[in-house]
């Protein structure tokens, strides 16, 4: 039995405990990726409370370690694999037969190595700069708008076709539509402004959580335009490392806002 709900996609993209049936996705599945986002990135904020008190008091560089520790846990590394696998892919300069089977293969090189270092260290980083001027509504508000926006960017790469041998089609079937994905935009751009004030912030927070969704979105696209051209097209890789890509973008530009704000 297969599905392709909300359950099915708890069951694919998080460690969260549903039934067995859930974890076989069925067509369509993906379109609730943004909603296993959101619920992620509620749970990995928890860990930082335990050290972290809001507006400057408190651990925020040990609480931003912990909630991205938590958001590996959380989904099992897999996005976090499919980045090192897409750096290594691209990064031998192979064509694109070559790079996809070096992709496939279980070891992860210099290239995934270096990536997954820069990308794990610029999201600690920016996310404790992001603590450090928030309340304890704000910042975990601003965790889940990162790990929103990574995986709204996915359902627009995944109007792209699959690259050749990319067992995707049951995966993004009518995940892909230009309803599905400008719908979950739209709402996400309303929610990063509204859940912004609701958290006590100014129109200027509010402006900055949109802009960090907007930066995200943009990040995704053209890293899944790259890839899909030098690969022929796109592959659950490419949307694991358009979902880090995305989250970390959306986060440096959370904390740019604590800078010049």
């Amino acid at each position: 039995m297969t599905g392709g709900g909300p359950l099915a996609a708890l069951g694919v993209f998080s460690v969260l405990p549903v039934p067995a049936s859930a974890r076989v996705p069925g067509p369509g599945v993906l379109r609730w990726l943004p909603l296993v986002g959101a619920l992620i990135g509620a749970l990995a904020s928890v860990p930082a409370l335990a050290v972290w008190r809001g507006s400057g008091e408190g651990a925020p560089l040990l609480a931003a370690a912990l909630v991205i520790g938590s958001l590996a846990l959380l989904t099992r590394g897999l996005h976090l694999d499919g980045t090192a696998d897409l750096a290594d892919g691209l990064g031998s300069g192979r064509p694109a037969e070559q790079a996809l089977a070096l992709m496939r293969r279980p070891d992860v090189g210099a290239f995934g190595v270096a990536a997954l270092v820069c990308v794990l260290l610029v999201q600690v980083a920016a996310l404790s700069v992001v603590l450090e001027d928030s309340s304890r509504a704000a910042g975990p508000v601003g965790v889940v708008l990162a790990t929103t926006a990574g995986r709204v960017a996915v359902l627009h790469a995944a109007a792209r076709p699959a690259a050749a041998g990319s067992a995707l089609g049951v995966l993004v079937a009518g995940a892909g539509s230009p309803a599905v994905r400008w719908t979950a935009t739209l709402l996400l751009l309303a929610a990063a402004a509204g859940l912004r004030l609701l958290a006590g912030g100014s129109a200027a927070d509010a402006a900055w959580a949109v802009a960090a969704v907007l930066v995200a979105l943009a990040a995704g696209a053209g890293l899944t335009a790259h890839a899909a051209r030098r690969l022929g097209g796109v592959t659950g890789d490419v949307f694991g490392a358009v979902v880090e890509t995305g989250t970390t973008a959306a986060l440096v530009v959370l904390a740019a806002g604590t800078v010049w704000a």
